[in-house]
């Protein structure tokens, strides 16, 4: 009886789907992180320059981004 390797037997893409949906989720757990109130021992630290700061850029009700 011979035996033929017919390769994985778990779809390509599914890996490929966990793959991007990790690096998704530490990506933007990061963002979040960053942008949270810092944990203990951390209150002072600099935030990193390549962090965007996500509570100045989102306007509040009423106002708009022109200055007039």
């Amino acid at each position: 009886m011979e035996m033929t390797a017919t390769g994985p037997s778990f779809p390509w893409y599914f890996i490929l789907v966990y793959v991007v949906g990790f690096i998704a989720a530490v990506g933007i757990g990061s963002l979040a992180w960053y942008n949270s109130k810092r944990p203990a021992g951390w209150e002072g630290a600099k935030r990193p320059d390549n962090i965007p700061d996500l509570s100045n850029s989102i306007n509040q009700p009423g106002e708009s981004d022109q200055t007039s």
